[in-house]
């Protein structure tokens, strides 16, 4: 019953718009501000490995993921500086539009999962409530936003596709 509502109810709708305007403008000013005042991952990602997440017994919670830092990540620190402020500015950039909504808040996800994983808790379980409530919603959340157009294009376009896929077929 919660879902229809944040799926198909106007006045979720509105809501949403409000709940993705301030997960877009964090994102979006986050990224900004990476991509002017210069952005190096490197500190950050050593921090992380240097002092993982550990529990109660003292022991890695998540090795898996210091692994994936210190075997992938650093040595390719140069493409990470690279895709975590465009990232960043471009989930932003989505979400404020309404543009790709749902896809933009996936990103959204991804990225505030990792951050998680890497220690930093900040306001990434905010984030994170928030983004699980909108990427429930699904089109309902970009519905007063460019997603209202977007979206029918894309399926109408899907569809035309597939038409002629099997067409040919």
């Amino acid at each position: 019953m919660f879902i229809n509502f944040l799926r198909e109810n106007k006045i979720a709708a509105g809501i949403l718009t409000v709940l993705r305007l301030y997960l877009g403008y964090s994102w979006f000013t986050a990224g900004l501000g990476k991509l002017t005042g210069g952005f190096d991952a490197s500190g950050f990602l050593k921090g992380a490995v240097a002092n993982p997440v550990k529990g109660p017994d003292g022991n890695m919670v998540y090795s898996w993921y210091v692994h994936f830092l210190d075997s992938f990540a650093l040595p390719n620190i140069d493409i990470f500086n690279h895709i975590v402020p465009w990232g960043e500015t471009l989930i932003g950039l989505g979400l404020l539009l309404g543009c790709l909504t749902t896809a933009a808040m996936f990103f959204g996800l991804v990225m505030n999962f990792s951050f998680f994983l890497a220690g930093t808790v900040s306001h990434n379980p905010t984030d994170i409530s928030l983004g699980f409530i909108i990427l429930t919603a699904g089109y309902n959340a970009g519905r007063f936003g460019l997603d209202r157009w977007v979206i029918p294009f894309i399926r109408k376009t899907m569809k035309t596709e597939g038409s002629k896929a099997k067409a040919t077929a």
